[in-house]
């Protein structure tokens, strides 16, 4: 009989710790989404683009209109967030440097909830790249088998290799791509039941070039109506040098890499004719992706974790169609570097805001010590942002924090209250307030008056920078 007691005593006990773990460590549904600009409908980027399920999910919790990667390239830019070390102290600038070779104690954002108990899974583009990059962050990782590179369906306006044009629509069925057979596992995974928290991640490489998808979400953005970004022809004139060569050609950190198409890529565009045609293949490569994300979200609510699930939804980073005469990312201008940043807290938890848009500046730095705070894990001492719990309870509170983001050793932007700071490793400088200027077409850091606004800026940058 005692026996008994002391037996049924135990399971109680253990009974409770899971409920109170539960309770109190929700899952996490983290989704990344590569190359995505603010061109989401609840951000108004673009006027016509058609993302309902992202947009549904910003309207679940809060979304953050002015948050900022740490670096306008992929690497750099997911290292950072998943090591909450920024690039000026890790010296990982590029896309060739490697996560162990440059932070080899580094404990990254899965490790650390694997270490608290969660079951950690992934699939995609999480790290730079789509394989199970650094083992020990993943109790699975899945990679689709069998996918191979899909002809498009019309070649005949196909431009020679210095026109740089890889876009157009393919044959096929989402789920023969990458992104739509990474979604039906990640579907696959949110159908089970689990022992444990999860923390499950999604990574989507689209809307990366190749902007490769299928024929129905080119029919959503018809070419004869699209709307071609805004531009100033005498953009450049007063910016310093090394804002020229990033306009011109794609400036790779670790300067083994840097290229460009004869004359620029915005003149090969305008030259072949493809501006029009490049802006629907993004915007239908972003429909694409959304309706992945639908997919993934749906069986979310159809699951039994719908009610204990919080759910994040970040880009790495922005991306130019033209503007400042710039083609990718690589540069330091809000255009590469803002991107939708989305928390939405699981339905049972009535202590954050929902369906609001915060306008601080934030960083996607900040995405970890949140995440710790959020599932109530041990916090760590090397990360380098901030919690953004005021903020999700609060959207209008204060924050008058920096977002700093790096391009290359030495190269760094400030966005602070509405104003954006450049200064190159070299001298160059550009000053942009966004409230009178959002296209960042007038330089003012010569102008004399913003002096002082350079200078309370300038105390933000980052003294010691690693090679």
């Amino acid at each position: 009989m005692r026996s008994l007691v002391k037996t049924c005593v135990l399971l109680l006990f253990v009974i409770s710790r899971v409920d109170a773990f539960a309770n109190h460590s929700p899952n996490v549904l983290f989704i990344a989404v590569d190359d995505l600009r603010d061109w989401v409908g609840h951000l108004s980027g673009h006027p016509q683009a058609l993302t309902p399920n992202i947009d549904r999910l910003a309207k679940q919790g809060i979304s953050f209109s002015n948050a900022y990667c740490s670096a306008p390239l992929c690497n750099p830019s997911r290292i950072s967030l998943l090591t909450g070390i920024a690039p000026y102290r890790s010296g990982v600038y590029g896309n060739r440097e490697k996560l162990r070779d440059k932070l080899p104690t580094a404990v990254t954002l899965m490790q650390h909830f694997r270490s608290s108990g969660y079951s950690v899974r992934g699939a995609g583009k999480i790290f730079h790249g789509t394989s199970a990059y650094d083992q020990d962050s993943w109790d699975e990782y899945f990679r689709p088998i069998g996918l191979s590179r899909l002809p498009r369906i019309d070649r005949s306006n196909e431009l020679p290799k210095t026109a740089w044009a890889p876009w157009g629509p393919v044959e096929a069925d989402d789920h023969e791509l990458f992104d739509g057979a990474n979604a039906n596992w990640v579907i696959s995974q949110l159908r089970k039941s689990h022992q444990k928290p999860f923390f499950l991640a999604y990574g989507l490489t689209k809307p990366h070039l190749p902007w490769e998808v299928p024929q129905k979400y080119f029919d959503l953005h018809p070419l004869s109506e699209i709307l071609l970004p805004k531009i100033r022809d005498d953009d450049l004139v007063d910016g310093p040098s090394f804002e020229q060569k990033l306009a011109r050609e794609v400036y790779d950190p670790s300067g083994q890499r840097d290229f460009s198409t004869p004359g620029g890529d915005h003149q090969n565009i305008l030259r072949h004719q493809q501006w029009r045609k490049a802006v629907q293949a993004y915007l239908a490569t972003i429909s694409f992706a959304d309706a992945q994300i639908g997919r993934v979200l749906k069986a979310l609510e159809k699951s039994e974790h719908a009610d204990t699930t919080l759910v994040v939804l970040w880009g790495d980073h922005g991306w130019h169609l033209g503007e400042k005469e710039h083609w990718r990312k690589h540069a330091l201008w809000s255009v590469s570097s803002r991107t939708p940043l989305i928390l939405s807290m699981p339905r049972d938890d009535s202590d954050y805001s929902r369906g609001e848009v915060c306008t601080r500046t934030v960083s996607l730095i900040d995405l970890y010590p949140t995440l710790i705070d959020l599932c109530n894990l041990n916090p760590r001492k090397e990360l380098e942002g901030r919690s953004l719990m005021p903020l999700l309870r609060d959207p209008s509170g204060d924050w008058s924090y920096p977002a700093l983001t790096t391009h290359g050793f030495n190269n760094h932007a400030i966005q602070q209250a509405g104003w954006r700071y450049i200064r190159y490793g070299d001298g160059g400088e550009e000053l942009y307030n966004h409230d009178l200027d959002p296209n960042e077409w007038i330089n003012l850091a010569s102008v004399p008056e913003h002096k002082d606004t350079i200078r309370r800026l300038r105390s933000h940058l980052p003294v010691i920078n690693r090679r």
